[in-house]
Protein backbone atom coordinates (compact mmCIF):
# COMPACT_ATOMS: atom_id res chain seq x y z
CA UNK A 1 0.00 0.00 0.00
CA UNK A 2 1.53 3.27 -1.14
CA UNK A 3 0.70 6.16 1.48
CA UNK A 4 0.78 9.87 0.29
CA UNK A 5 0.29 13.10 2.05
CA UNK A 6 -2.48 14.94 0.08
CA UNK A 7 -5.07 17.98 0.07
CA UNK A 8 -8.71 16.96 0.80
CA UNK A 9 -11.18 19.55 -0.33
CA UNK A 10 -13.84 19.93 2.39
CA UNK A 11 -14.64 23.72 1.70
CA UNK A 12 -18.18 25.08 0.18
CA UNK A 13 -18.64 25.87 -3.19
CA UNK A 14 -16.24 28.79 -4.32
CA UNK A 15 -14.77 28.69 -0.70
CA UNK A 16 -12.00 26.19 -0.80
CA UNK A 17 -10.61 25.25 2.77
CA UNK A 18 -8.73 21.97 2.61
CA UNK A 19 -7.78 19.43 5.25
CA UNK A 20 -4.02 17.62 5.18
CA UNK A 21 -4.07 14.11 5.41
CA UNK A 22 -2.29 10.64 4.74
CA UNK A 23 -4.29 8.66 2.60
CA UNK A 24 -3.72 5.57 0.30
CA UNK A 25 -2.60 6.93 -3.15
CA UNK A 26 -5.40 4.55 -4.73
CA UNK A 27 -8.34 6.73 -2.83
CA UNK A 28 -10.62 8.90 -4.23
CA UNK A 29 -9.58 12.98 -3.41
CA UNK A 30 -12.47 13.07 -0.80
CA UNK A 31 -12.69 9.40 -0.36
CA UNK A 32 -11.83 7.40 2.80
CA UNK A 33 -8.11 8.50 4.49
CA UNK A 34 -5.86 7.03 7.25
CA UNK A 35 -5.44 9.91 9.09
CA UNK A 36 -6.49 13.96 9.29
CA UNK A 37 -2.96 15.64 9.98
CA UNK A 38 -3.74 19.11 9.61
CA UNK A 39 -6.39 22.07 7.98
CA UNK A 40 -5.99 24.48 5.25
CA UNK A 41 -7.65 27.87 5.05
CA UNK A 42 -6.45 28.64 1.45
CA UNK A 43 -8.80 32.05 0.90
CA UNK A 44 -7.05 33.25 4.64
CA UNK A 45 -3.93 31.91 2.95
CA UNK A 46 -2.89 29.99 6.42
CA UNK A 47 -2.36 26.71 8.27
CA UNK A 48 -5.65 27.17 11.16
CA UNK A 49 -4.26 23.13 12.37
CA UNK A 50 -1.06 21.39 11.31
CA UNK A 51 0.25 18.33 12.81
CA UNK A 52 4.46 18.26 12.14
CA UNK A 53 5.27 15.47 14.58
CA UNK A 54 2.73 13.12 12.71
CA UNK A 55 3.88 14.14 9.06
CA UNK A 56 7.02 13.68 10.10
CA UNK A 57 6.10 10.05 11.29
CA UNK A 58 4.36 9.27 8.28
CA UNK A 59 7.34 10.54 5.98
CA UNK A 60 9.48 8.13 7.86
CA UNK A 61 7.38 5.47 7.45
CA UNK A 62 7.51 6.07 4.22
CA UNK A 63 4.70 8.24 2.90
CA UNK A 64 4.96 10.49 -0.38
CA UNK A 65 3.67 14.22 -0.36
CA UNK A 66 2.57 15.67 -2.59
CA UNK A 67 3.87 19.57 -4.36
CA UNK A 68 1.65 21.24 -2.76
CA UNK A 69 1.82 19.49 0.69
CA UNK A 70 5.63 19.49 0.14
CA UNK A 71 5.20 23.53 -0.22
CA UNK A 72 3.09 23.84 3.18
CA UNK A 73 5.24 21.59 5.15
CA UNK A 74 8.41 24.07 4.78
CA UNK A 75 6.67 27.16 4.82
CA UNK A 76 5.52 26.03 7.88
CA UNK A 77 8.78 25.28 8.82
CA UNK A 78 9.39 28.31 8.01
CA UNK A 79 6.25 30.57 9.79
CA UNK A 80 4.51 28.55 12.09
CA UNK A 81 1.29 28.38 12.21
CA UNK A 82 1.00 32.11 13.46
CA UNK A 83 2.57 33.38 10.46
CA UNK A 84 0.17 33.78 6.56
CA UNK A 85 1.06 30.98 4.23
CA UNK A 86 1.77 32.20 0.39
CA UNK A 87 1.19 28.80 -1.16
CA UNK A 88 1.56 29.12 -5.14
CA UNK A 89 -0.68 26.59 -7.79
CA UNK A 90 1.41 23.73 -8.60
CA UNK A 91 2.25 24.07 -12.40
CA UNK A 92 1.66 20.30 -14.32
CA UNK A 93 4.84 19.95 -16.34
CA UNK A 94 3.41 17.41 -18.51
CA UNK A 95 0.66 19.80 -19.69
CA UNK A 96 2.91 22.81 -20.05
CA UNK A 97 4.79 20.62 -22.64
CA UNK A 98 1.66 19.38 -24.87
CA UNK A 99 0.98 23.61 -24.95
CA UNK A 100 4.22 24.80 -26.55
CA UNK A 101 4.20 21.63 -29.13
CA UNK A 102 0.42 22.00 -29.87
CA UNK A 103 1.47 26.27 -30.32
CA UNK A 104 4.45 25.32 -32.63
CA UNK A 105 1.81 22.86 -34.51
CA UNK A 106 -0.69 25.73 -35.02
CA UNK A 107 0.33 26.76 -38.00
CA UNK A 108 -1.41 25.04 -40.82
CA UNK A 109 -0.44 24.53 -44.39
CA UNK A 110 -2.55 27.19 -46.25
CA UNK A 111 -1.09 29.59 -43.74
CA UNK A 112 2.29 28.63 -44.69
CA UNK A 113 1.49 28.82 -48.66
CA UNK A 114 0.60 32.25 -48.14
CA UNK A 115 3.52 33.45 -46.40
CA UNK A 116 5.53 31.40 -49.03
CA UNK A 117 3.93 33.73 -52.01
CA UNK A 118 4.36 37.09 -50.45
CA UNK A 119 7.93 36.27 -49.99
CA UNK A 120 8.11 35.01 -53.60
CA UNK A 121 6.61 38.69 -54.49
CA UNK A 122 9.36 40.41 -52.71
Amino acid sequence: MSVKLRLSRIGKKKAPFYRIIAVDSRKKRDGAFLEDLGTYDVINSKLVRFDIERVDYWISQGALPTDSVKRIIKLFKEVGLSGKIEVKPVEEKASKAKKTSKEKTKETPKEASKEDKKEDKS
